[in-house]
C-alpha cells in the first residue's frame, strides 16, 4: 500500500514455529504413507498436481478484485515474517504527547506530528491540534482503522477460500481419474493402480486445504487482529489527550493493551 501500518511496527524475526508447524505437517503425511508401506512416488502425480492447484488458485483468482490480490500477495510474508507493533514504544510515545500537551498546550503536538512517522498517529494528532472534539476526532481515526482492518481482512479471505475450493476439486480431480479408470476395465491389472492415483488428487486438495490454506488464513487474521489492537491503543491515547486526561493516568489507562 506504501503506507506503513505503524511508526513502531517491527518487521523482524522469522517466526520459527511457521516453518516448524509447515515441516512437521508435510513430514506426517508423507510419513504415514511409507509407514503404512507406501511408496513416495504413489504420492507423485503431476496432473493430479495440476488440477488440484491450477482450479484451487483460479476459483480463488475469480472471486479478489486485483488491488485485494495484490494484498493478500503482499500480506503472505507475513506468514514467515510477522510485523510485530512495539505496544510498549506505542505507549511510551502516546505518554510523552501526553506530557507535551500539558506542558505547552495542544499546539505543542504540531512539531510532534510532523515528525511522526507513523501516517495513523500523525493524523489523530494533527486532529488534535486542530482543535477538533474528541468525538469528532474518534469517529475519523475508528473510520480509517475499520476500513484499514477490513482490507485487510478481505485479503486474508483469498486463502481462506481456497481452503474451501481445495478439497472440492480434489474431488473433481479424483471423479475425473475414476473415469479414465473405467475406460479401462477391460485391463484388471489397471485398474487397482489407477484408482489409486485418481484419489492422490483427493489427497492434495485436503492437504492443501488443512495444511497449507487454512492455517495461512487464520495466521494473517491473527496478525490484522493484532495491529487493528494497536490502533486502538492509539486512538484511546489520542482521545484521553483530548479530553487532558493526566499522562500518568492514561498510561494506567493503556497498560491493558501491553498484555
Amino acid at each position: 500500500t506504501g503506507e506503513r501500518g505503524s511508526g513502531r511496527e517491527q518487521r523482524g524475526t522469522m517466526d520459527v514455529l511457521s516453518i516448524i508447524g509447515i515441516v512437521l505437517a508435510f513430514t506426517a503425511v508423507v510419513g504415514g504413507n511409507l509407514l503404512e508401506g507406501g511408496e513416495l512416488s504413489a504420492l507423485a502425480n503431476l496432473p493430479a498436481a495440476l488440477l488440484v492447484v491450477g482450479g484451487t488458485v483460479g476459483a480463488g483468482l475469480l472471486q479478489m478484485p486485483l488491488a485485494g490480490l495484490r494484498r493478500a500477495l503482499a500480506m503472505m510474508r507475513w506468514v514467515f515474517v510477522p510485523p510485530r507493533h512495539g505496544f510498549a514504544d506505542g505507549l511510551e510515545q502516546v505518554v510523552r504527547w501526553a506530557t507535551t500537551a500539558r506542558r505547552e498546550g495542544l499546539l505543542g503536538l504540531e512539531a510532534v506530528a510532523e515528525l511522526e512517522p507513523d501516517a495513523f498517529a500523525r493524523r489523530g494528532l494533527q486532529l488534535l491540534v486542530d482543535g477538533n472534539e474528541p468525538e469528532a476526532i474518534r469517529s475519523v481515526l475508528e473510520s480509517e482503522s475499520g476500513l484499514r482492518e477490513q482490507r485487510d481482512v478481505d485479503a486474508a479471505k483469498f486463502y481462506e477460500s481456497m481452503g474451501g475450493y481445495a478439497p472440492t476439486i480434489g474431488i473433481i480431480g479424483a471423479v475425473v481419474g475414476l473415469i479414465h479408470v473405467m475406460g479401462n476395465l477391460a485391463d484388471p491389472a489397471n485398474v487397482g493402480p489407477g484408482i489409486a492415483v485418481a484419489f492422490v488428487a483427493t489427497i492434495y486438495g485436503v492437504a492443501l486445504a488443512n495444511l497449507f490454506f487454512l492455517p495461512i488464513a487464520a495466521k494473517l487474521r491473527s496478525c490484522v487482529r493484532e495491529a487493528a489492537q494497536y490502533r486502538e491503543m492509539i486512538i484511546e491515547g489520542i482521545i484521553a489527550i483530548a479530553d487532558g486526561e493526566n499522562p500518568r493516568a492514561i498510561e494506567l489507562r493503556l497498560n491493558g493493551y501491553l498484555e
